[in-house]
């Protein structure tokens, strides 16, 4: 009676166990990629920094397509978020909401990604050409 066994027997006279999953979850089962994904980011520490991915990623729709239209993260480290505005009326108006901004980051992303909010005024025009740079106000010095 050879090929009528019922169950695998060991050496020891006890079951031996079966190497597939039941009919429950088990972590042999195919996961999910987005599962897998955050799995893979927490273990390796990635989490923080997709956090603040998604800041960059979810602009818009963080903060408002209004503020979106004027005002632009250019950097995030250490929970600082730096934010260009392009008009000096912008960057007011961003300080004075930056409270608001804050909590809509928050609520968007999670608490302690975005701690602080750095505003910067548009960029002034560069005066500088080419590789060499001699010292000096250069050709703004007859000004006035």
């Amino acid at each position: 009676m050879r090929g009528t066994r019922k169950g695998a027997v060991g050496a020891t006279g006890r079951r031996r166990r079966r190497r597939w999953s039941g009919p429950g979850p088990d972590d042999r089962d195919p996961q999910p990629l987005g599962r897998l994904a955050s799995r893979i980011a927490a273990d390796r520490g990635w989490a923080e920094r997709l956090a603040g991915g998604q800041v960059f990623g979810r602009w818009a729709k963080l903060v408002g397509e209004d503020v979106a239209d004027h005002a632009q993260p250019v950097a995030l480290s250490d929970g600082e978020l730096t934010v260009q505005a392009d008009s000096t009326a912008w960057a007011t108006q961003l300080r004075l909401l930056q409270r608001d901004l804050l909590k809509r980051i928050a609520a968007g992303v999670g608490d302690g990604v975005v701690k602080k909010l750095k505003v910067q005024g548009p960029a002034a025009p560069s005066w500088r050409y080419g590789p060499r740079h001699a010292p000096g106000r250069g050709p703004r010095d007859t000004y006035g």
